[in-house]
């Protein structure tokens, strides 16, 4: 678009420039008076004229007053001849200035062809941007199978990462040290017979740094660093994703040692045979030439190819095999020390208030991405701009995390004395089982201020990481997402669309426990269901239940239960501290923010 326009430009000037040459030209040689020679005599005599000019038999008479005439003389006879014929003051006729110009009909010529070729020429240079375009498109369909990578050399210091610049995973970066010190010193390997892995499969959850630390292995190493998403290759025509493979590794052979980053490898590697697009389907053209290629690498040619996915499980088997992604690194979400070391990263530019703790700030992001740590810390700086602040305090941070989770405060959204009064009794529900239980994991502050979709929101975090979660921690928690059910009925005696959320959180969790954890001592030790109910192509696909129906009658029953016990259990816990789940309610109405040493401290008094 942005070429289209400047040809355009140019055209459009060329065109003024024609049309003004051509108005200036006909100016020239614009139609004059003319008149009778008697007339010429008798101004002569008058002395009002200044000047003659003679062309051939035409005289360009100019006055004194500047004003031009033309007239006629006859061929044969000169002009000063031809004047006194006509009875001119021989007197007068000395002042007037006669000029002689030489015979010459180029400048009419030029001026008639001028008026005929210039509009030629104006569909001439039409036609020609024209050809030039199809021509430049005809250009583009045969680079469309050229190389869409993103090259970052290793003398971009400004777009470099190393492992300094990635905190967490730690194991991830030991793994991947061997590939920069293959990078960096092949021999040592080549001497000894051992090969360097080919292809790294990097894995994990979204946001945790993958393509991260895939920049960070080019620049330890020092190597150019070849980046591309899956999706790029996949065009309209057939065959050009093959062709992007081939060019793309022909650029990276040729500045060897580098590496060869495709990021979303799940979107061009799925897993073949589905039975849909037959062998001439575009993806599967590109993952076989993207298979060749890796199969075809020797060792000496120093190309590693990194990939990254968050779906691992749809890949095709071929890609996995040893020899092509025959390493696999596993990044996990950041733990407690991670994190805070993460958030020092991206608190680097960023002035902190004194007092500012990113110890706390981690305590509170448990299950927090990389990513979800660089947003909370952004969010963090922009309010504090907002407020015409110069650094970030700890309420900053705070209150980002909610924002994270749960998104920005709706000050529009306005709750009437009753859906407040609603609300707090809800949110005290939530609380006062969560404290009340022994595994559920302690609340650390309560909110009846609408953010995104909740009218309210308990705040719950466990006091260390956690890998392993037991049966009881299920059943506790079940019992504290129908709190706020539970406590609605038992003080309205009426129910409200508020819990619909928790209900059906508590629902999916008491599945999984029945069908995919093995905690139902009725169906006993099975798994059910897929680790993931998505349906992917070539897997799942019309694939019919593996139970029976007698078994889905058991699964329904036992789901129920579990739902019934969680709510006699919540209904137990709120009808015995009844004074304090008034007092909780009372103090959200007047607070609406309760943290987590004034809620303590509300708890632990005596009934």
């Amino acid at each position: 678009m942005k070429k289209f326009s400047k040809q355009f430009i140019g055209a459009l000037g060329i065109l003024l420039i024609v049309a003004g040459s051509s108005a200036l030209i006909a100016e020239q040689f614009k139609e004059k008076q003319s008149i009778p020679l008697s007339q010429v005599v008798a101004k002569i005599n008058a002395d009002e004229i200044d000047a003659i000019k003679i062309s051939d038999s035409t005289l360009t008479i100019t006055a004194k007053d500047k004003t031009q005439f033309t007239a006629e003389k006859e061929t044969e006879t000169g002009l000063t001849e031809t004047l006194r014929n006509y009875g001119v003051d021989p007197e007068k006729l000395k002042k007037v200035n006669l000029e002689v110009a030489g015979t010459s009909s180029s400048g009419v010529i030029f001026g008639i062809l001028l008026q005929i070729i210039g509009p030629l020429l104006l569909i001439g240079l039409f036609i020609w941007f024209t050809a030039r375009q199809v021509q430049r498109g005809s250009m583009q369909a045969f680079s469309f199978g050229q190389s869409r990578a993103r090259l970052i050399t290793p003398d971009n210091t400004k777009d470099r990462i190393t492992f300094k610049d990635v905190a967490g995973v730690k194991e991830a970066k030991q793994e991947l040290e061997e590939v920069v010190d293959f990078l960096k010193n092949p021999k040592k390997f080549l001497d000894i017979g051992a090969k360097i892995p080919k292809g790294v499969l990097l894995m994990g959850a979204p946001g945790t740094g993958k393509t991260l630390l895939a920049r960070a292995v080019a620049g330890e190493a020092g190597v150019p660093f070849f980046h591309m998403s899956g999706s790029e290759f996949i065009e309209m025509f057939v065959g050009v994703g093959a062709s992007r493979v081939r060019d793309t590794f022909r650029l990276a052979k040729k500045s060897a040692p580098s590496i060869i980053f495709l990021d979303e490898i799940d979107a061009v590697g799925r897993m073949r045979g589905t039975g849909l697009g037959g062998g001439h389907d575009e993806r599967e053209q590109t993952l076989n030439q993207l298979l060749v290629e890796m199969d075809g690498m020797e060792t000496d040619d120093r190309v590693i190819m990194l990939a990254g996915t968050n779906r691992p499980d749809v890949l095709d088997p071929a890609l996995l095999r040893p020899g092509r992604f025959d390493r696999r690194v596993i990044l996990d979400l950041p733990d407690i020390n991670d994190r805070e070391q993460i958030l020092k990263i991206h608190a680097r530019n960023k002035p902190l208030a004194e007092g500012v703790e990113l110890r706390v700030i981690a305590e509170r992001t448990p299950g927090f991405s990389g990513a979800d740590l660089a947003n909370l810390v952004n969010e963090a700086a922009i309010v504090a701009a907002r407020a015409d602040r110069t650094t970030v305090t700890q309420d900053d941070l705070l209150n980002s995390i909610e924002k994270v989770i749960l998104g920005p405060e709706r000050k529009s959204r306005l709750l009437t004395q009753d859906e407040k009064k609603i609300s707090a009794y809800h949110e005290a529900g939530h609380a006062l089982v969560a404290a009340s239980l022994k595994h559920a994991d302690p609340v650390h502050k309560i909110s009846i201020v609408s953010r995104g979709r909740a009218a309210g929101y308990t705040l719950k975090l466990p006091l260390e990481e956690r890998h392993l979660y037991s049966r009881s921690h299920f059943w506790d928690e079940l019992a504290v997402s129908l709190g706020g059910y539970v406590a609605e009925k038992l003080v309205f005696n009426e129910l409200t669309t508020g819990a619909s959320d928790d209900l059906q959180r508590a629902t999916n969790l008491a599945r999984n426990l029945v069908t995919r954890f093995g905690m139902s001592d009725k169906i006993g030790p099975v798994v059910l269901i897929e680790k993931d109910e998505m349906v992917f192509l070539g897997r799942e696909l019309g694939s019919e239940r593996p139970y029976s129906e007698e078994t889905a009658r058991v699964i329904d029953e036992e789901v129920k239960k579990l739902m019934d016990t969680a709510r006699d259990r919540a209904h137990e816990v709120l009808t015995r501290r009844r004074v304090k789940l008034d007092e909780i309610a009372r103090v959200l109405v007047e607070k609406e923010t309760i943290e987590h040493a004034e809620f303590n401290a509300i708890v632990k008094e005596k009934e």
